[in-house]
């Protein structure tokens, strides 16, 4: 199983966990699995289109951003580490 690390945003979503487990050979199929274990997670991460990553959330598997690897289809395997980030907006 792979290792998904959240932001400190997401973890009421998890029961606030720091780091959940996921299964799944590719990002979309983590993503599954998360989802199926945390439902509230979903809408902070995919509101839109399950096909499609919100542009709103950074995905990162071992430091690399999915966004210029393979998007959903990313490999991911049982020792790799996922990390879920929203992206922060603010100012005046």
């Amino acid at each position: 199983m792979a290792t998904v690390r959240l932001a400190p945003i997401l973890r009421p979503s998890a029961n606030g966990s720091k780091q959940v487990s996921a299964q799944g050979s590719t990002l979309g199929e983590i993503l599954a699995d998360l989802y199926t274990n945390y439902p509230a997670l979903k809408e902070q991460i995919q509101p839109e289109d399950a096909q499609e990553l919100s542009r709103y959330v950074n995905i990162y598997v071992n430091d690399q951003d999915v966004r210029y690897l393979q998007k959903l289809e990313t490999p991911v395997g049982p020792s790799d580490t996922v990390i879920l980030l929203p992206a922060m907006a603010g100012g005046r």
